[in-house]
């Protein structure tokens, strides 16, 4: 794979501004991966390629008649979750009413990027209304994991995960209300970083989180390599003055102040409800024992409260009072969920079936104090346990990427992930390698609200420990361009 395909972004930037290669070439080289990898997973489904090239030669202009003052990702390519605004291009969400909705302003977060100097090749695919963890829609249809088109790329940031592992893009922008971030990090083998609450807006994206919701919903990064994560975080934190956390928080601290050696150790491979597969441990338990042997030490904490992390999450995401998700999928007028369902049976309706099923589940009630309750006592359970000088190991999912359709069948195994939306912790994703399938492992790195720093420090040693991000192989894509046609 060309280099410029597997260069952090931050590398990219310094070799644009040194003139050891142009911005063009940068871009043209991840044009021509999109091109060749797209048609197989479909992860990019809106491009701007001609005005990233017209953008690319700009940029090179720039740099030959003033090369000092350059923004920090200047002349980088990059891609955007489609669900956040950009201004002339279309913010469908996945969702067949908004097909010919057309952004007329830029999320901050996206104005953030470009004024930082990148360039956005595209915009990536979600599920319906961005809720659910498999990227399928009817609008664009289903996106597929470059590891092996048969599974699943993961959601709702499943187009930024699946390109970004392809090595179509050196990184991207998602959004994360229960694992939308982690999720597709993982499945794809890359690194994303959820971070505390408040600390970059979701002002412009659709669905738009508000009031409390800003606890559970946060904007993040995902990138092929570790060292992105940080200046990316810098890059697009900061109150847009809109946009407002439940608890916000200020991005404080840096991953090159901390020191593996004052840090303790927390793991957990099991939560004593969903099983997490023999490789997926395997995994976990050589991270954590490297992790263990440089630093203060390892230990195993017992939580008994995190199996009833699904229920946590849902009695706290009621409390939030988001807008119904049916009057979501109805622009504001709920839809008739039982005919809709009725519909689907008979192809007729333009609903996906996870988004029916989950409108429907809204009106189930459940013990929300009870579940509030216990959620409030575990996050000072948590923050007492883990502490400033800490970091909890937990899995990310039951199994590296299951096939397309297996998240109906298992849809709690989302639990792993959703916890940490609910109780507002920062959360790194990070690869370690491939099981014997060649589909991607991975771990979550959790800090304390406010800790991000710690946790993508963490996420950089284990990369520099074990590799990283590993790209596709070659022949896995030409296998799958086989069948695929």
């Amino acid at each position: 794979m060309n280099d410029f395909l597997t260069a952090s972004a931050t590398t990219l930037a310094a070799r644009i501004r040194n003139r050891e290669c142009t911005s063009e070439q940068v871009v043209t080289a991840h044009i021509e991966r999109i091109r060749q990898v797209n048609p197989i997973i479909n992860a990019v489904v809106q491009q701007r390629f001609e005005a990233a090239l017209y953008e690319a030669r700009e940029a090179d202009a720039r740099v030959l008649q003033n090369p000092e003052g350059l923004p920090p990702l200047h002349g980088v390519p990059c891609t955007i979750k489609e669900n956040f605004a950009f201004e002339g291009f279309p913010q469908v969400s996945g969702v067949v009413a908004r097909r010919h909705a057309i952004a007329d302003s830029f999320a901050p977060t996206v104005k953030r990027l470009r004024d930082a100097g990148a360039i956005v090749l595209g915009f990536s695919n979600t599920p319906e209304m961005c809720m659910w963890i498999e990227t399928y829609n009817q609008v664009y249809g289903r996106t597929s994991n470059p590891y092996n088109h048969r599974h699943i790329a993961g959601g709702s940031s499943g187009g930024e995960g699946a390109i970004i592992g392809a090595g179509g893009s050196p990184f991207g922008l998602g959004a994360d209300v229960a694992g939308s971030i982690r999720f597709p990090a993982f499945f794809n083998g890359v690194f994303g970083h959820k971070p505390s609450p408040g600390i970059v807006p979701n002002t412009g994206q659709i669905p738009m989180p508000v009031g409390a919701m800003n606890q559970h919903c946060t904007t993040g990064p995902i990138a092929r390599r570790a060292e992105d994560l940080w200046p990316l975080l810098k890059i697009l934190a900061g109150s847009d003055g809109t946009d407002a956390g439940y608890e916000a928080h200020e991005l404080r601290g840096d991953p090159s102040a901390v020191r593996l050696a004052d840090l303790r150790i927390l793991s957990i491979t099991q939560i004593g409800r969903k099983r997490v597969s023999a490789e997926l441990q395997a995994a976990q338990l050589a991270a954590a024992t490297w992790l263990g042997s440089q630093s203060q030490g390892l230990s195993t904490p017992h939580l008994p409260e995190l199996r009833y992390g699904f229920e946590i999450w849902s009695a706290m995401m009621k409390k939030a009072e988001p807008q119904d998700f049916a009057e979501q999928l109805g622009l504001g007028r709920r839809i008739p969920v039982a005919k809709e369902l009725i519909k689907w049976c008979g192809g007729q309706s333009p609903h996906t079936l996870p988004a029916l099923v989950l409108a429907a589940l809204e009106r189930v009630p459940i013990p929300y104090a009870r579940f509030v309750k216990l959620g409030e006592e575990l996050r000072e359970k948590l923050i007492a346990q883990i502490g400033v000088n800490g970091v909890l190991l937990l899995p990310t999912f039951t199994s590296t990427a299951p096939r397309h359709h297996f998240p109906l069948l298992r849809p709690f195994d989302a639990v792993y992930c959703c916890t940490f939306n609910a109780l507002g912790f920062p959360v790194t994703q990070v690869p370690m390698g491939l099981d014997s399938k060649g589909l991607p492992l991975g771990l979550q790195i959790i800090g304390i609200p406010g800790n991000d720093a710690v946790t993508i420090a963490v996420a950089q040693a284990l990369e520099r420990q074990f590799g990283g991000w590993v790209p596709p192989r070659p022949s896995e894509f030409s296998k799958s361009f086989s069948r695929f046609i």
